[in-house]
């Protein structure tokens, strides 16, 4: 019978803070980062919290709304080394309220006169907004950089293998040869209209929230605009043109992109994965002596950062779908939607920040095998020429009767395990249209590229445009 032991002295000796897997010392680097920790840390959002109220009294003080004297009071009281956070804590849980617990114990910091102006006509949805709004800003300040460095890491190889020869795949099966530098513009271009987001989404998302308790303003008489107008400067964010306290679009907003750009490094991650893997051989992720990718198979080399932005990607992909239902509230306000922001909010920036760190690691030394590329697509090239010899085809007998001809060639040759080439010379009709030397054209996967190089140096063009400098690598 359990006597439970452990866990009576694991109750004694911890305070069971850390629960979430971002927090988890075993795991959390692979699910979050230093920096989103940093701003979703539940004590700097305690000083966030104070931060806005000091820039509501001081605009407040400014216009006449509360005495000077008292503004300044609190600015100055608003020090989290000054407040006692066990009090802050125990008020929370007696109140029921995240907010108020704070409030509280800030309000005998800054003496019975001045505490009586803090949070003067404001609701707690105007702070925890507000708030919500400058961690979306520092996410952005760390995101936005990376997604730049990783477009010009991956324009820089999309330009050294503009002319790599590949085996182009569709549907997991062989189709044609492309260039490598051609499927890495993808990544890359797909990469670039995230950043044109992630700009625009700064413009709409990183907004003020100060309207009181529906959203009149009637707390602050007829100063509430000029207020607003002041305090979203002090705190450095946009104006809202009205309340948005039931309009969650905003978040939503900033919680679907961040996912869209999870999800574009999901789709790269997995390719690299796909290429490693010994089959293909095309490419493999840096590797470092001491490096365990098993605990009973020494050989093994994992392809762990490919595999762990793919968990990231569809991680993120729940947030969005969680975030979205957040669109749906009643009224003027509505706890049911923000409360699902407090979680999906800080989450999807852990994993969309700590899969980029990831990427960046990965496509900086990512290893490109030259050679098994070529390999490969010589290994199939009688089936992905069957398009250019139809096309040559099709130039003296017809392009439909040459893609039946062709057709039933290539069907033949995997039917019989037998080369197309072998099958073209023992056909009655068209074993003699061609030479030699025009077949071992027709079938070189060098010569059939198309405007891989053109199409991928479009794309480097673009991403030295839009990161500012042809030098910028």
């Amino acid at each position: 019978m359990s006597t439970h032991t452990h866990d009576a002295v694991t109750t004694e000796s911890c305070r069971h803070d850390r629960g979430h897997i971002t927090d988890s010392r075993f795991y959390g680097n692979r699910y979050a980062t230093p920096d989103s920790r940093r701003i979703f840390c539940d004590v700097c959002r305690n000083q966030r919290w104070l931060d806005i109220e000091a820039a509501l009294a001081l605009a407040q003080g400014e216009l006449g709304l509360i005495p000077q004297d008292m503004a300044e009071k609190i600015a100055a009281s608003a020090k989290l080394e000054l407040l006692d956070l066990d009090a802050v804590q125990d008020s929370i849980e007696d109140s029921g309220h995240s907010l108020v617990g704070l409030l509280r114990v800030f309000e005998t910091v800054c003496g019975p006169e001045a505490g009586q102006y803090i949070h003067y006509g404001a609701t707690t949805q105007d702070i925890q907004d507000t708030a919500q709004s400058l961690e979306i800003r520092d996410v952005l300040d760390v995101l936005e950089p990376q997604v730049a460095r990783l477009i010009d890491c991956l324009s820089g190889l999309a330009a050294e293998h503009a002319e790599t020869v590949m085996l182009g795949r569709t549907h997991a099966q062989p189709a044609l040869p492309i260039g490598f530098g051609l499927k890495v513009s993808g990544w890359t271009d797909e990469l670039l209209r995230h950043r044109d987001r992630l700009t625009a989404l700064r413009e709409r998302a990183v907004a003020a929230q100060l309207f009181g308790g529906a959203g009149s303003m009637a707390g602050f008489g007829e100063l509430g605009p000029a207020l607003l107008d002041r305090f979203a400067d002090r705190l450095g964010l946009k104006v809202p043109t009205t309340v948005w306290h039931a309009a969650r679009d905003r978040p939503v907003e900033f919680v679907t992109v961040l996912a869209m750009v999870t999800g574009t490094l999901g789709r790269i991650a997995d390719e690299i994965r796909t290429l490693s893997r010994p089959e293909f051989g095309e490419v493999s992720e840096a590797w470092r002596p001491g490096k365990v990718g098993s605990s009973t198979m020494p050989h093994k080399r994992n392809p762990e950062r490919a595999e762990q932005i793919v968990v990231m990607a569809r991680l993120a992909s729940g947030q969005a779908a969680a975030a979205l239902a957040a669109l749906i509230g009643d009224h003027e306000r509505d706890s049911r939607a923000l409360r699902i922001e407090w979680a999906v909010v800080p989450d999807i920036a852990h994993y969309c920040l700590a899969a980029c760190t990831m990427m960046l690691e990965s496509v900086t030394g990512l290893i490109v095998h030259t050679d098994r590329m070529r390999a490969n697509a010589e290994a199939v090239a009688d089936k992905i020429m069957s398009e250019r010899l139809m096309l040559a085809l099709g130039q003296q007998i017809g392009k439909q009767r040459a893609h039946e001809a062709v057709y039933d060639l290539t069907q033949q040759a995997q039917q019989e395990g037998r080369p197309v080439r072998t099958l073209l010379a023992e056909h009655p009709r068209i074993s003699g249209l061609f030479s030699a030397a025009e077949l071992a054209e027709i079938f070189n996967p060098d010569g059939y590229l198309g405007s891989s190089a053109a199409l991928a140096a479009r794309v480097v063009a673009e991403a030295h445009k839009s990161l500012g400098s042809l030098d910028a690598r």
